[in-house]
């Protein structure tokens, strides 16, 4: 029998995506054997991205600066935007590498099951930013699910009568699926492959 501390430790690992609790103990034991190697260095990391993690305040990418990585890299093209549902988005779309311009990231999809309305997303910042003046196209690129595309939908109806070409993730992309499992050469042939909304 496990200690309270350590079995706290296996609880709170439990509730990571992924680790269901025979994964979390598993980890827990391989931290405890490999307490100099592997569970100091984690430690540390963890307190000082707990210490500095932000927000952007210009995209809503998760960072320990604000403005973020993305925001600050001038090798960016300011007038392309990709909208994302939330961070994990970001990250799997940037990792393909083959987005050149910016990210805004809503924060969720429109839900009404979840009680989840457009003033609950970041949306009037994304109309704000494309108003801005320096944007030709937004690439939308939620999740192929339902939630997802009615977001879409309705980001596309608020940007309509704004001079900025609107696309979307080409399809191909599986029903249901969500951009974070999705492998690079899926993710490069979507964004190839966008076409204008409507």
């Amino acid at each position: 029998m496990a200690s309270n501390e350590i079995e706290t430790l296996t609880q709170a690992l439990a509730r990571l995506p992924g680790l269901g609790p025979r994964s979390a103990r598993r980890a827990v034991l391989h931290l405890v054997k490999k307490r100099e190697t592997v569970l100091a260095p984690l430690l540390a990391a963890l307190e000082s991205v707990n210490e500095r993690l932000v927000t952007c305040a210009t995209c809503g990418n998760v960072d320990t600066i604000d403005p973020c990585g993305i925001c600050v890299d001038t090798r960016r093209d300011d007038r392309a935007l990709c909208v994302v549902e939330d961070v994990a988005d970001l990250w799997a779309l940037d990792r393909s590498r083959l987005f050149p311009g910016r990210y805004h990231v809503l924060g969720g999809r429109l839900s009404a099951l979840e009680g989840v309305r457009p003033e609950d997303l970041a949306i009037d910042s994304l109309v704000a930013r494309v108003e801005g003046g320096a944007v030709d196209e937004v690439v939308l690129a939620m999740n192929a699910t339902l939630e997802g595309q009615t977001t879409a939908h309705y980001i596309a109806e608020r940007l309509e009568a704004m001079p900025v070409r609107i696309t979307k993730l080409a399809h191909g992309l599986p029903v249901g699926g969500e951009l974070d499992y999705l492998d690079e050469g899926t993710l490069a042939q979507a964004l190839r492959a966008r076409r204008p909304v409507g």
